[in-house]
């Protein structure tokens, strides 16, 4: 039986087992059977009386890795003991930890670390605000802020469940741009307290990553945090997604020599990351626009819509054309789906123009089954790492706040987010280019420089 799986399904199964190594054997073909792929087998014990065997192996969600459970429990001689989930395991305690970039080993290091040394640096600062990004860490830290209102997949979900993501994120600064980050997960959905709290911890930060806060309160949020810090605040869900977006979407063209002014562009989802990327593809010169939610097409000739969509509808769809999601898709060059799972029929894609490119974007389930579309469209992609052309923020966000930082930037610009787009496509070289692979690999070495590069120049610093 032939499953997709998952390394974030893992897990590890303790067995005990008759004292026959034949039966180690007979588990592997068990869970082959059931739709698992074996990843490791050992042998943690063995004794005249019984074997004890750790089996890892992947599944294809929680499900899954139950019915591998029962499966190999149900063998003669096989006792399943205990099964650990490796992703849960690996989230134990957290995943991130504060170290000290100093030696603190005798007296002398406490003196000039802490009292009294350090009371001749605070008083230097207070004479010298300017230097606060210099001589501390505020010159390389990030919060990343969230009130756990719109989690990727997961939804409203609170800030306590929100805090594992968010660790996330921190892990990924520091690995892509060696960038301290803190998850901040506030215990309120109200814009005016989560402003104000922000307002309250910025002076520790050199910037603010806002982070799964749902639309249209993180428009407003980000707004006012721009109006009233003197740090750069940038929306990840907006912004990176756009970011990266455009940049999938260069090469895309590239691939089917098509410009980006003369296309007709169809974006799925009026939300935070629709509205981005709409205000980033006009931005970088696209035309004709069409933005489909709920109700379908938004159109300016409409009175109904709520303010946040009125908006939307006023910069795009020139031709004021109406209808649904399959209506707008006939003839149409792109389609950017940022919305729902399975929304897009794949025959649908067979309406669009010749050498259509298809952003299925939605997570964990895209709109349509990328695999499907390709049947269809000449270029794929969407936001999952087992197949082509995975959008990825961590493309963007990393390289951004480190251009950002490095710059001493205040604020985040139209023109910083384009030069970002720029940068992330040109690593893919002509000689690489092709309809797999029109985004370099989150662990491309040259993606953060290049951005951070990107930003700084932008910056003017």
């Amino acid at each position: 039986m032939n499953r997709a799986t998952a390394s974030s399904y893992s897990i590890t199964m303790r067995l005990h087992t008759a004292p026959d190594h034949g039966v180690v054997g007979a588990v592997a073909t068990t869970i082959a059977q059931a739709g698992g792929i074996v990843t490791a087998i050992d042998v943690a014990e063995s004794s005249n009386a019984r074997l004890v065997v750790d089996v890892t192996c992947s599944a294809g969600d929680a499900d899954h890795a139950h019915e591998l459970e029962v499966a190999v429990d149900a063998l003669d001689g096989v006792e399943v003991y205990k099964v650990s989930d490796r992703t849960f395991l690996l989230h134990i305690g957290g995943k991130i930890e504060v170290g000290s970039k100093v030696p603190l080993k005798n007296r002398d290091d406490l003196s000039m670390a802490y009292t009294p040394g350090v009371g001749r640096v605070s008083r230097a600062l207070a004479e010298h605000p300017e230097d606060v990004p210099r001589l501390t860490i505020k010159g390389n830290s990030v919060a990343v802020v969230t009130d756990g209102s719109a989690v990727l997949g997961l939804g409203n979900i609170g800030p306590g469940a929100a805090l594992p993501v968010m660790e996330g994120k921190a892990a990924l600064f520091k690995r892509f741009a060696d960038i301290d980050a803190w998850p901040i997960c506030l215990d309120s959905q109200d814009a005016d307290e989560i402003v104000r709290a922000v307002e309250l911890i910025a002076p520790g930060f050199g910037g603010i990553n806002l982070e799964d806060i749902a639309a249209p309160r993180c428009f407003e949020i980000e707004r006012r945090l721009r109006e009233s810090l003197d740090i750069p605040v940038f929306h990840d869900d907006q912004h990176g997604t756009a970011i990266v977006v455009l940049a999938a979407l260069t090469n895309a063209l590239r691939v089917v020599r098509k410009r980006l002014a003369d296309v007709r562009v169809v974006v799925s989802g009026g939300g935070a990351a629709g509205t981005a990327i709409v205000t980033l593809l006009l931005a970088a010169g696209a035309v004709d626009v069409v933005v489909v939610d709920r109700a379908g097409a938004l159109s300016a000739d409409d009175d109904t819509l709520p303010p946040a969509h009125r908006e939307l509808a006023a910069a795009t769809n020139p031709r004021r054309v109406t209808g649904s999601l399959h209506d707008v898709l006939v003839g149409a060059d792109v389609f950017i789906g940022v919305s729902a799972p399975g929304i897009l029929e794949p025959a649908w894609i067979g309406e669009m123009a010749d050498d259509a490119v298809v952003f299925a974007l939605a997570n964990p389930d895209p709109e349509v089954d990328p695999a499907e579309a390709a049947r269809y469209a000449a270029v794929v992609a969407s936001g999952r790492s087992d197949y082509p052309n995975q959008i990825n923020n961590v493309l963007a966000f990393p390289g951004v706040f480190r251009g950002l930082l490095d710059a001493r930037a205040s604020d985040v610009t139209v023109e910083m987010l384009l030069r970002a787009a720029e940068a992330i496509a040109l690593v893919v070289g002509d000689d690489e280019l092709n309809p797999s692979f029109i985004i370099p690999s989150v662990f491309h070495p040259d993606v953060p420089g290049a951005v951070a590069a990107a930003i700084r120049d932008a910056a003017g610093g």
